[in-house]
């Protein structure tokens, strides 16, 4: 995948700055207002009755805040935290080596639990349910199941294809919720936070202008501040103003609705190649040399949700929005 920006998946340069900027509580968290008012009375409940909150799932595209909500219900809870990545736990000692190092109310964040091999996830079920757990230690005819008693925790899993996880794991979940994209200004309040916590001023017009530009996603909008701050710090006079923002943001090639060069390729190639659709992934992946996965999570839920193109049952469509954005500037130039 080429490297991008705006992309919403998490880059080794995000972790040190989503550490220092990240909310510590529910009052401080922007946004996703629904589900930070259900969480609240959730973990209230649960701390009232001295219980371990119900497990929870996460859900939605990446870098809406699913991380960050984990490692906040665990400070509500008052509570440790252990972070592990579905990918990571490929055998039954590993799962055995997290879940024996909990305490009594500990939360445990799998990240990408959709990625937990089957066999993972069937061990999951008796350590969600009962507090239990079952391993089977030697092999052939010298093989035997021990049990394990688990302290009462909290499993929070986030992923961004829910569809992918087992029925029966997902079932286990007593507290499901998704994460929408965010309005443009939960993400102006968003990027007025960081401006305070990084102190770098910026203005009113500069924060909605950063706003628009970042694809209704918190991550993305913290990268492009950071990437702007540089900007202003060289080149202007270590205030963010609109003028400053709109020179650092065109210099990094992110337009007016966030889009950059890839998805601009993406657009050129359904209208210039495929008379704009219907035409299948598969097709349009090969045409601008992306993989298929990279399309399907990352550039097209965008594109869709913003109305640039339409699924159909014969393939993929671009609409006349996207016509008239391509009609109308010189962003093939990119």
């Amino acid at each position: 995948m080429k490297d991008r920006i705006i992309s919403n998946e998490i880059k080794a340069d995000d972790i040190d700055n989503e550490e220092n900027i990240r909310p510590q509580s529910l009052d401080e968290y922007v946004g996703q207002s629904e589900v930070k008012e259900n969480l609240r009375i959730f973990i209230e409940a649960a701390k009232m009755r001295n219980e371990p909150l119900d497990h929870v799932l996460l859900y939605g595209p990446p870098g809406l805040g699913k991380t960050t909500l984990a490692h906040i219900i665990a400070n509500e809870l008052e509570s440790n935290i252990k972070c592990a990545s579905g990918p990571a736990i490929e055998k039954s000692g590993d799962l055995a080596a997290i879940l024996s190092t909990l305490e009594p109310g500990d939360v445990l964040f799998i990240d990408e639990i959709h990625r937990l091999p089957k066999y993972i996830e069937e061990m999951l079920y008796s350590a969600m349910e009962d507090f239990e757990l079952d391993i089977v230690v030697g092999s052939d005819q010298s093989s035997r199941s021990i049990k394990i008693d688990l302290p009462p925790f909290t499993l929070v899993g986030a992923t961004t294809r829910a569809g992918d996880i087992a029925a029966p794991l997902r079932d286990r979940f007593g507290i499901v919720n998704k994460l929408e994209f965010y309005t443009n200004e939960e993400l102006q309040g968003i990027i007025k936070r960081t401006s305070r916590v990084l102190d770098m001023p910026i203005d009113d017009d500069a924060a909605e202008e950063l706003a628009k530009r970042s694809r209704r996603t918190p991550r993305i909008a913290n990268r492009l501040f950071k990437r702007v701050r540089d900007f202003a710090s060289v080149l202007g006079d270590g205030i963010i103003d609109l003028k400053i923002a709109k020179q650092a943001l065109d210099r990094l090639k992110v337009d007016k609705y966030g889009l950059d060069s890839i998805d601009i390729e993406y657009l050129s190639a359904l209208i210039d190649k495929f008379n704009g659709g219907p035409v299948g992934v598969e097709t349009i992946a090969s045409a601008i040399g992306e993989e298929i996965s990279t399309l399907e999570d990352v550039v097209e839920p965008y594109l869709m949700q913003e109305g640039f193109i339409k699924r159909t049952p014969r393939g993929r469509m671009v609409t006349d929005k996207a016509y008239d954005h391509l009609n109308n500037n010189d962003d093939r130039l990119f």
